[in-house]
């Protein structure tokens, strides 16, 4: 029995005196108690069709020049009533929203209140939809609520406010307040796209455990085929505002009809041709980066006088060697040490104790001034592009400036002609050296990112979740780029990574990493085949695959 059903949805936005046609006339169903996956890149339509049907787009700037969303509205009584929620009135849209379609958003920081506690904001959602519903009931109920997302200690954990949890409990609350009042329809927009591997493969479980006990139709947003090939019964991919391929989940993934739905499939890390390297016997590969026994330890103060109590060990301890011309991947969940490493051995984070050999040059008691001669040939290109590209610099003077501070080029012509060859060689148009951060895709901002680490010729590149929030084709974009760019300038990389699929595609060898330590390492191909670590198994063993 189909509880919603949208035809022909038109949904327009006004901005900035133009008018966007970000959804162009979708039609689609969602039966009872199924999953209904809609699949796409940034800026396909998939979160203004999810708003669309919640009404949550503000008024002032959204249109619905055409179309229906019809809903099937269970009444208290039981009675069934089909709905317009294009015409309905707002008093009833607000009676609907939270009891009747609950929505999980991407980002659960962002979206729940930071000076109330989960409990008050479990408690609000319920009082507000059964007006005759008592505070004790509703506390009670909204500890429930967290027992059934397998929220630890649930009594006392509904008075913590939501900085005091961890990003999979703040998702495991925003599921919880979702679904205290028993929603026939829950929609959910990438909620685990910012989530470790591990901790999404616990969230998705757990949606689907309360979907069979609820009974509850799940509209699942998303940009992962390997989530879509675990939750979807039914799936359609847009693109550009149109769905453009609907089907059956086998049906689709198996044999995809439409070109962008076999280009997307193509795209993902496992089905990327990867270039073959002529490997040198083991005995002629030098390490590059040696390090042994690296300890970052941060003090934790307390007290008046601030005096340090302990110590988060963050590197604890870890032995790491890069053979030249090598790509490693680091691999491990948030909070596990890879990005303080990878920093610690560019000396961003002076270590507290162990060795950085680079080059066969011991670096790790250096000062500043001793580690210049350094920075041109040790590189570092962070995870978010937009945050660490000055938005007042154009792209030739964020290329220009390091090359000047290192003394590379004898004029501004010189090497302005060097950022331009660069640009290139990232497969940008030169001419985009006069352009400003803000005038670029996501995609290409992180290939400037890549570009300002190359101006200086490095030899040893960080590369920190360089393509987590890339969509699937741009990623495969990147990741082929540094393969070639390896290739050409014989490139060292640590590539620090929670993507186990990236991993099996551009690293030569994997480390894996957990609190603080290194507890196994080897050729990639063999780690992944024949884990020994239970840690390692269980990562492996989270891993979201498209499988027919």
């Amino acid at each position: 029995m189909t509880l919603l059903r949208i035809d022909n949805l038109k949904t327009w936005l006004r901005s900035g005196g133009k008018l966007v046609k970000a959804v162009d006339g979708i039609s689609f169903h969602i039966d009872r108690g199924e999953t209904f996956c809609l699949v796409g890149e940034s800026g396909s339509g998939k979160s203004v069709t999810a708003l669309s049907v919640i009404q949550l787009l503000p008024r002032e700037i959204s249109s619905h020049p055409d179309g229906r969303i019809l809903f099937d509205y269970r009444h208290d009584d039981g009675r069934v009533e089909r709905v317009e929620m294009l015409t309905l009135s707002e008093e009833r849209k607000r009676e609907i929203r939270g009891a009747r379609i609950a929505m999980i958003f991407q980002e659960p920081m962002t979206s729940l209140n930071p000076v109330f506690t989960v409990g008050d904001q479990i408690i609000e959602a319920l009082q507000l939809h059964n007006p005759g519903m008592g505070y004790e009931e509703a506390r009670q109920r909204a500890i429930e609520a967290l027992e059934q997302v397998q929220i630890p200690d649930a009594a006392r954990r509904v008075e913590e406010y939501p900085h005091r949890l961890s990003g999979g409990q703040r998702q495991r609350v925003m599921i919880a307040m979702a679904m205290a009042c028993e929603p026939d329809l829950l929609i959910a927009d990438e909620p685990t796209t910012a989530l470790d591997v591990t901790v999404q493969a616990e969230i998705l479980r757990l949606m689907k455990r309360l979907q069979r006990r609820c009974g509850t139709s799940i509209l699942f947003i998303t940009h992962d085929f390997g989530v879509v090939s675990q939750m979807a019964d039914r799936l359609a991919v847009m693109r550009k505002g149109k769905i453009v391929e609907e089907g059956p989940l086998r049906e689709v993934l198996g044999a995809p009809s439409h070109p962008y739905t076999r280009q997307l499939l193509a795209a993902l890390p496992e089905n990327l041709p990867r270039p073959s390297l002529p490997q040198p016997p083991a005995g002629e590969q030098k390490p590059l980066i040696d390090v042994r026994g690296l300890q970052v330890h941060f003090p934790i103060r307390k007290g008046v006088l601030r005096r340090t109590v302990d110590h988060v060990r963050a590197v604890d301890g870890i032995d790491l060697q890069i053979p030249e011309g090598q790509i490693l991947a680091l691999v491990g969940e948030s909070g596990c040490g890879k990005t303080t490493l990878g920093r610690s051995i560019l000396r961003l984070i002076d270590p507290t104790g162990g060795s950085i050999r680079f080059e066969g040059r011991e670096i790790g008691g250096l000062s500043r001034r001793e580690l210049r001669p350094f920075r041109r040939r040790m590189q570092i290109v962070f995870q978010d592009p937009v945050s660490s590209l000055n938005p007042r610099l154009t792209v030739a003077r964020t290329l220009m400036e390091p090359m000047a501070v290192h003394g590379i080029g004898e004029s501004n012509e010189e090497r302005l002609e060097r950022a331009r060859r660069t640009l290139e060689q990232v497969q940008l148009d030169p001419d985009y050296v006069w352009r400003y951060p803000h005038e670029f895709s996501g995609g290409q901002r992180q290939r400037i990112g890549i570009a300002r680490a190359l101006v200086l010729d490095p030899r040893f590149i960080v590369c920190d979740e360089v393509t987590s929030a890339l969509d699937v084709s741009v990623q495969a974009e990147i990741l082929q780029l540094l393969l070639e760019l390896r290739r050409e300038r014989n490139l060292t990389l640590l590539f620090i990574t929670h993507n186990i699929g990236v991993v099996e595609y551009v690293s030569d060898e994997m480390a894996v990493m957990y609190g603080g330590r290194i507890v196994e390492r080897g050729p990639t191909a063999e780690v992944c085949a024949n884990p020994q670590h239970q840690y390692t198994r269980r990562l492996l063993a989270a891993v979201p695959r498209v499988k027919l």
